[in-house]
């Protein structure tokens, strides 16, 4: 069987969670569109006061910071941040044909901890609460590297 096939069982779930997560990042971006458009501020640029179809009556108010927009712009920079780590790790980690159980609790598992902190953080819960899913993850990013290293340097 091939290690980069869909027959992998491994490479599957490895594939489902790489593409939820390319779900959040790619959606974090819209939110932070989204909200943008909402309040009619926020905006990250001065050239972004030029008038168009979407900003009919530029106002230099608009590029005033609005935390609404920024808390979701914090968690895009956030998911930029921890997300690639997880990509390459997680191929990687593919790549030095862990078991079935292994891949699923770890690859799965940073998806529900990227999820649940992007959830704390739109919802404004403590940064204890962040942090514990930040590490959760985070861990979990480096167990699939250490598991890597240690098939490939034995």
């Amino acid at each position: 069987m091939d290690l980069l096939s869909l027959q992998n069982p491994v490479f599957l779930v490895y594939t489902v969670a790489a593409s939820l997560m390319v779900l959040k990042v790619m959606g974090q971006g819209w939110m932070t569109v989204y909200r943008m458009l909402k309040v009619n501020g926020g905006w990250a640029s001065p050239e972004d006061l030029r008038p168009g179809m979407i900003n009919k009556d530029p106002n230099a108010s608009q590029l005033d910071a609005n935390d609404y927009v920024e808390r979701s712009r914090r968690m895009h920079r956030n998911d930029l941040e921890n997300i690639p780590a997880f990509w390459i790790s997680g191929f990687l980690f593919v790549l030095a044909e862990p078991s079935l159980i292994l891949a699923q609790v770890l690859l799965y598992g940073f998806v529900v901890a990227r999820l649940m902190h992007s959830t704390a953080y739109a919802t404004q819960r403590s940064h204890e609460l962040r942090a514990t899913f930040y590490t959760l993850g985070s861990v979990i990013v480096v167990l699939m590297a250490l598991y890597t290293l240690s098939v490939v340097l034995n």
